[in-house]
Order: structure tokens, then C-alpha cells, then sequence
């Protein structure tokens, strides 16, 4: 009998990640990426926890390492760049802190995993699902490139934009503001440049940060409160003179962050907002990763939740007899629901505590993150923030 066959949309984290262990498993596997190539640019990010864990059963964590960022750690900064606090990364331990042992670029983690897939993966770009139906023997999906296809299941890994999710559930999931913009671009490295992660905390709810690559530039964030998607609709250069008129009256090093996002190719504007799903599947469909519950970087630990919802999700599916796709799917999702909940699951005032509007709010963080950074509480704060971790052994791939 021929493999069972699994489209899989989008080829960021999780999509990849799926392609592997779906592969592992025994299927045949084409995976779907509406851009025209590997979107190898993006910010920093982490795997930690659970995450970590299946990096390793991947073989991958070396190859991950050797990629690092370099980061150091995590630095809180004043108006003048001076040191407020810092947090250290926590080598060897079973916690990380703000910044995790293992920190790499999400284009480098991404070509990470696709190298990683074997060479019966298919890899098409520059396409995407417009319709689908299904029926009880397979999933028909038309593309917009004009294919009509059939597949056994389908693994929907696009992100929270995901335009697929609708084609599924309708407009049953629930998408929650968290009344926060965040900013991404890349600037040009400067002699002042290290390899620490420095944040400014600024009144008027705003935070600018900087943090270093593995490949000679550094990247910089933006933050600020706006309850209303207010940069919606705006062309590139719109959002560019309102980031300026929004940081214009701060120093350190935010006029050059904003002259390098006149300058940058790779500016990324999003308002955060997490992604309820009543169910994350719906008959032969599945959805993984941020297009079934973003958590946001407010809740952290995506990359390790999409890591470890694809192994996952490929371990059940291993486990189930001809036609159990359904009970598997019910398996999976049950697994990895108390690690979402927990992670979108805010403390009280997130994120409005970390970027407080007046400067005695902002002094009083100050002094609380100074507070964070002394040792015996280091260690606490690094268990909060370690990850995803999942209370029992990760399910088996049969």
C-alpha cells in the first residue's frame, strides 16, 4: 500500500517541523508556502523547555547552538544607556531566563529544519489553499494556482495571519488584542553594539530594544501600547513616519533604530494578538502552531510550543490504526492543551504593567526588575519564564 499523503501549509517553524516527524511517521508529505522562496529573515527567537527536547530527539540541537545568536543575556538600560539590571544567560540548567541558552534567528532555525526533512518531503512555493472540502476517504483542496488535489490529511502551519483557518473553522476562533504594537527591523551594527539584549523601558507605554545576530547586523524592536490597530492600512512609509512621531523625543539609541527602519527591507509591524480556537481540528484538518494558538511574545515560548506540537501531533497520528486519524487528533490536542492555556494564560496587568505610561511607573519597574535581578530571586524569575514544559513524558513515535 502506498503512504498515506499530508499537504502541509506554511514553511516557518512549524510547518517544517511537521514535515520531519510526519515523515517519520510513514507519510508522504508536500508541504505548501505561499511565499515564492524560504522566508530566511525574522527576529530572534528561542526554543526552550518541551521544545528543546524534541530539538534534541531531532538531532538538531548542536546544529541550533552553532547558529546562536551570541546573546549573552538581558539588560535593562536608562535614557543613557547605563546598566539598570541584568539577567545573564543561565548555562546548564533546567531554567532558562529572559534570554535561553539556545537563541537563534527564526530564518536560520527555519532552514535548520527543512535541511533537516529527507528528500521526500516536497517543497512547493508561491502557492496557497483558496477551498477545501472533505469527505470521508480525503481532503480536496484547491490552490490558486489552479490545482485540485486530494490528501488523506492536511496540517495547517501558517501563522497567526493564517488565511487557510477560515477555509476550516469558519469564524469560530476568537482573536484577543492584547493592545500592543511591536516593530521589527534590522539596523546596521555599530562599535557600541555588544552582545547583551538591552531593553529601555520609556514613559508614554514604550519599550525599545536592541539584540545581536550571528550575522554581522543587529535587530531592533519597537513597542508601544495602542488599543486600536491604529497602523492598519498604512503603506510601508506611513508606518515609518509614525513610528518616527510615536519615539521621535527619545535618545540613546533610538534615532538611529528609526533612521535603519527608513533603511530596512525587513520592517515588520504587528498588533499582538493571541488565537482561541474552540478545537484545532476539524475532520481530516489540523491546525499547529500560532494559526491554532498564538500565544504572542507577551506569553512566550511559541517556537517551543509549534516544535513541540508537531512531534506531537506526528506521535499520535504514528500510534493510530488505518482511519484513527480522528481519535489521534482528539489525542493531540489534548496533550497539548494545558501547555497553550498556561501560556496564554497572562498575569494580571500583562502587558500593560511592562510599559507603564508615567515615569514614576516607569522608575518603580526599574527598581523592580533590579529587584529580579539580585540572585535568590534569578532564580525564580527563571523558572517563570522557561517555557512550555510539559508535566508528563512526550508521547511516543510508533
Amino acid at each position: 500500500m502506498s503512504a498515506p499523503r499530508v499537504l502541509v501549509t506554511g514553511a516557518s517553524v512549524a510547518g517544517p517541523a511537521a514535515a520531519f516527524w510526519l515523515s517519520r511517521a510513514g507519510y508522504d508529505v508536500t508541504v505548501l508556502e505561499r511565499a515564492t522562496e524560504l522566508r530566511e529573515g525574522g527576529q530572534n527567537v528561542d526554543v526552550r523547555a518541551s521544545g528543546r527536547e524534541v530539538l534534541a530527539r531531532m538531532g538538531l540541537e548542536d546544529a541550533v547552538r552553532s547558529r546562536s545568536t551570541g546573546e549573552v543575556g538581558t539588560r535593562f538600560v536608562d535614557g543613557d544607556g547605563e546598566v539598570v539590571s541584568e539577567f545573564p544567560v543561565h548555562h546548564g540548567g533546567d531554567a532558562d531566563g529572559p534570554t535561553a541558552e539556545l537563541e537563534i534567528l527564526r530564518g536560520a532555525l527555519s532552514r535548520l529544519l527543512v535541511d533537516a526533512c529527507p528528500p521526500t518531503v516536497e517543497w512547493r512555493y508561491g502557492d496557497e489553499v483558496v477551498a477545501l472540502t472533505q469527505d470521508d476517504r480525503a481532503v480536496h483542496v484547491e490552490l490558486a494556482g489552479g490545482r485540485r488535489e486530494s490528501y488523506d490529511l492536511m496540517v495547517v502551519a501558517e501563522g497567526v495571519g493564517s488565511r487557510t483557518r477560515p477555509l476550516v473553522l469558519g469564524d469560530e476562533p476568537e482573536e484577543r488584542p492584547l493592545g500592543m504594537y511591536v516593530a521589527y527591523g534590522t539596523v546596521d551594527r555599530t562599535a557600541e553594539d555588544d552582545d547583551w539584549w538591552r531593553v529601555l523601558v520609556a514613559p508614554g507605554s514604550r519599550q525599545v530594544s536592541l539584540r545581536p545576530d550571528d550575522v554581522g547586523t543587529t535587530r531592533a524592536m519597537l513597542t508601544f501600547l495602542d488599543d486600536t490597530p491604529s497602523l492598519e492600512g498604512l503603506d510601508e512609509q506611513q508606518v515609518r513616519v509614525a513610528l518616527r512621531d510615536r519615539f521621535a523625543d527619545l535618545g540613546w539609541e533610538v534615532p538611529r533604530i528609526l533612521d535603519g527602519f527608513d533603511a530596512a527591507d525587513d520592517l515588520y509591524v504587528d498588533h499582538l494578538r493571541q488565537v482561541r480556537c474552540p478545537t484545532w481540528h476539524r475532520g481530516r484538518v489540523c491546525l499547529l502552531g500560532d494559526a491554532a494558538w498564538s500565544v504572542t511574545p507577551i506569553g512566550g515560548g511559541g517556537t517551543s510550543l509549534a516544535i513541540t506540537g508537531a512531534y506531537v501531533l506526528a506521535a499520535f497520528l504514528s500510534q493510530a490504526d488505518d482511519g484513527g486519524h480522528v481519535e489521534a487528533l482528539d489525542r493531540y490536542e489534548g496533550w497539548m492543551r494545558p501547555l497553550v492555556e498556561d501560556a496564554q494564560d497572562l498575569p494580571p496587568g500583562v502587558p500593560r504593567i511592562a510599559a507603564p505610561h508615567s515615569r514614576a511607573g516607569v522608575q518603580v519597574l526599574r527598581w523592580a526588575t533590579r529587584l529580579a535581578a539580585l540572585p535568590p530571586v534569578r532564580e525564580v524569575a527563571a523558572r517563570l519564564t522557561s517555557g512550555p514544559e510539559a508535566e508528563r513524558p512526550l508521547p511516543d513515535l510508533a
